[in-house]
């Protein structure tokens, strides 16, 4: 299913059309208009997060007091089920939109003028046919399997469903909750990061190949960037899916702060490694641009330079040497102005980013990167002494 036609004929989304998208449409998870975000994200936290529950209930494995780590005190799968899972689906709602709102102005804005039209046009349609790729896909799910059953075996895995731990015939094994949660909520889990991968993938092949094009780029456009500042959004499109993974390293960090005595100074190296690899992640397809900004700049600055300069001597020999000037189309041109004007112009020019890289794109990132830890930190703050100590600096 193609997203609504801009005006222009341009019309792209990270999700519309997407095998995944039409299985989940093919059996009314996804309504025939709209994307089904508060249906789908509903669904797939009761039926992950539920069966566990129960079976945890019915157990009497899932409250302190009825067993030494019950079900409740493991954060992270109540992080995983009710928090990361839906966020995975809701953060489609930006990877729609954004993308049919940001790829049109490459042809509103003049960014691509009508002779590269078609080959604009054709780089989208190659963009969906690779997102639509049914091998692409089936790979997504063979690599979730093969990560789930081979997770099954890991000491941490194994560690996360000690409460489902059931004695029978002398012999210690997992019951229903404990296979639930290895091999329904981590494969779930799994998919949807994979799925996000390939997303991401997608639109950094689209924005490699539309770097490529010989864009027209404005050297002063007040954005600083040629008029791609606008590109600084992008990032947005992947803020909750960062916030997700966040969410579940945060809680499982919790629960060793908590229950096993872990110091929340001890992240602090595995904490700036996420950072670091999310900003690299989602920031690096902004930086496809640069060779284009770069080249723009050095071009500009000799181009604005010359006008400047010429600028600038006939209001000398004007001026200051009293000279009869016979051609004042340059000094009389009213996009140019006066001297502070001309300089303004150069200046603005000389200030180009040659990476898209801003505040916008950064925060996209980086706040949802740190927001999850911050009841982590705040373990390990006496939060009575910080509060009197706040009173007495106030009073």
């Amino acid at each position: 299913m193609k997203g609504a036609e801009s005006p222009d004929g341009v019309s792209f989304s990270l999700v519309r059309g997407d095998p995944w998208f039409r299985v989940q449409q093919a059996i009314g998870l996804i309504p025939p208009s709209g994307l089904g975000i508060v249906r789908r994200s509903v669904v797939f936290a009761l039926v992950t997060w539920v069966p566990l529950v129960i079976w945890a209930m019915l157990w009497r494995r899932a409250f302190p007091g009825e067993l030494a780590e019950p079900l409740l005190q493991h954060i992270g799968i109540h992080a995983r089920c009710l928090v990361a899972i839906p966020l995975l689906i809701i953060s489609e709602a930006a990877a729609d939109r954004y993308p049919r709102e940001l790829f049109p102005y490459f042809l509103t804005s003049g960014l691509v003028h009508d002779d590269a039209k078609p080959k604009f046009h054709g780089i989208l349609r190659s963009a969906e046919k690779m997102r639509d790729s049914w091998m692409a896909w089936g790979s997504l799910l063979g690599v979730t399997l093969f990560m789930t059953l081979a997770g099954s075996y890991e000491s941490a895995h194994l560690h996360d469903v000690a409460w489902a731990q059931v004695e029978s015939g002398g012999k210690v094994s997992l019951g229903f909750g404990g296979w639930w949660y290895l091999v329904v909520v981590r494969f779930m889990f799994t998919f949807l990061l994979l799925v996000w991968a390939w997303r991401l993938l997608v639109c950094s092949a689209l924005l490699w190949r539309i770097s490529r094009l010989d864009l027209q780029l404005v050297p002063t456009h007040p954005d600083g960037a040629g008029g791609l500042g606008f590109l600084q959004d992008i990032p947005i499109i992947f803020s909750l899916v960062v916030f997700a993974m966040s969410v579940v390293m945060a809680s499982r960090w919790e629960h060793d702060v908590l229950y096993h005595g872990a110091q929340s100074t001890s992240f602090n190296i595995l904490l700036t490694v996420f950072v670091a690899m999310m900003f690299v992640l989602f920031l690096s397809p902004l930086t496809f641009f640069s060779r284009g900004l770069r080249r723009l700049k050095q071009h500009s600055l000799l181009d604005y330079g010359a006008l400047v300069g010429q600028h600038g001597r006939l209001v000398q020999r004007r001026w200051i040497f009293g000279n009869d000037i016979k051609n004042t189309a340059l000094l009389q041109a009213p996009e140019l102005g006066p001297v502070s004007d001309t300089v303004a112009m150069y200046k603005v020019v000389e200030d180009i980013r040659i990476i898209l890289i801003g505040k916008r794109s950064l925060l996209a990132i980086g706040l949802p990167a740190l927001l999850p830890m911050l009841p982590l930190w705040a373990i390990d703050i006496p939060l009575k002494e910080l509060v009197m100590k706040l009173l007495e600096a106030l009073i």
